[in-house]
C-alpha cells in the first residue's frame, strides 16, 4: 500500500519559504514544486515580512549586547547578527556595485567587474563605511528606539527592490546575463501588500516618534533614489548586485535619519 503523498503547500506559503530561502541562511523545507520563471518576483511580496524577522533577531541581540557590553558594542553585534543571518547577501551586492561603478569606464567593463568575485578598493571601503555608519547611528539611539528602528529598517529596506525593478530596466542583458525575474516586475497589488507590511512594521517606531520615522524613511528614500539614478546613468538599469546595494543604502539612510532625531 503506497504512502499518501505529501500535502502541497499553498502558493502563499511556498512564496514565503522562497523569500526566507533567498534572503537568509535559515534552513527551510525544500520546495515541492518545479521552479517557475517568476518565483523570485512573487517571493518579493514577502521580503518585508522576512525583514521583520531579521529585525527582531537583530533587536534581540541588541538587547542582550546592551546588557552585557553597553550601547556601542551592542549596536555592532546587532549589525553583525543581521549580516550573519543573511549570509552578507546585500553587503556582497554593495561591494560589487561600488567596485563596478568606481573601476569601470564603460557599461560593459562595469558589468564585467560586477561579476568578478574579488573585492577591490572601492568595494572594501564601501563595506567598511556601511557597517560603521549603521552601527554608529544605531549606537546613538536609546535602546527602546533602537529596537523599533531595527524592525522598521529591515522591513522597509527589503521593500526597495520591487519598486526599483519597476522603474529601471535590467542592465545585465547587455553582457549576455539574463534572469527570469527581469521580465516579471511586481504587480500593483503585490506592491500594496508590501507597503502594508512596511506600515505595520513601522508602527512601534511611529509610537516612539513620528518625526523619527519620517526622517528615517525620507533619508532612506533619498539614498535609494541617489543609488537608483547612479545605476541608471552608469549601467542603464539595475542588476541583482545593484538591488542589494540599494537595500543597504536604504538601511544606512534610515538609521541616520532616525538618529538625527533621536540621538541620545
Amino acid at each position: 500500500m503506497s504512502a499518501d503523498p505529501l500535502p502541497r503547500r499553498s502558493p502563499t506559503v511556498a512564496q514565503l519559504l522562497d523569500a526566507i530561502r533567498f534572503l537568509t541562511i535559515l534552513p527551510v523545507p525544500n520546495s515541492e514544486r518545479a521552479p517557475e520563471s517568476d518565483w523570485l518576483t512573487r517571493a518579493m511580496t514577502f521580503f518585508p515580512i522576512v525583514g521583520v524577522g531579521i529585525g527582531l533577531i537583530s533587536a534581540t541581540v541588541l538587547v542582550l549586547g546592551d546588557s552585557l557590553f553597553g550601547p556601542g558594542l551592542a549596536a555592532l553585534l546587532a549589525i553583525t547578527a543581521s549580516v550573519m543571518l543573511t549570509g552578507a547577501l546585500h553587503e556582497d551586492g554593495l561591494a560589487d556595485t561600488f567596485d563596478s561603478f568606481g573601476g569601470g569606464w564603460s557599461v560593459e567593463r562595469r558589468l564585467e567587474i560586477m561579476k568578478d568575485s574579488r573585492l577591490g578598493t572601492y568595494g572594501g571601503l564601501a563595506l567598511g563605511l556601511d557597517v560603521a555608519l549603521r552601527a554608529t547611528a544605531l549606537a546613538q539611539l536609546p535602546l527602546w528606539a533602537g529596537l523599533a528602528a531595527l524592525v522598521a529598517c529591515h522591513a522597509a529596506a527589503r521593500a526597495t527592490p520591487g519598486f526599483v525593478q519597476r522603474r529601471l530596466s535590467y542592465a545585465g542583458a547587455i553582457s549576455g546575463m539574463k534572469v527570469a525575474y527581469a521580465d516579471e516586475p511586481m504587480r500593483k497589488d503585490e506592491l500594496v501588500l508590501v507597503l502594508i507590511t512596511v506600515a505595520l512594521a513601522s508602527l512601534p517606531l511611529l509610537l516612539v516618534s513620528p518625526l523619527a520615522l519620517i526622517a528615517g524613511l525620507g533619508c532612506g528614500a533619498a539614498l535609494t533614489a541617489l543609488m537608483t539614478g547612479w545605476a541608471k546613468r552608469l549601467l542603464g538599469g539595475y542588476t541583482g548586485d545593484v538591488l542589494g546595494a540599494i537595500e543597504q543604502m536604504f538601511e544606512i539612510g534610515f538609521l541616520l535619519g532616525v538618529a538625527a532625531v533621536l540621538a541620545a
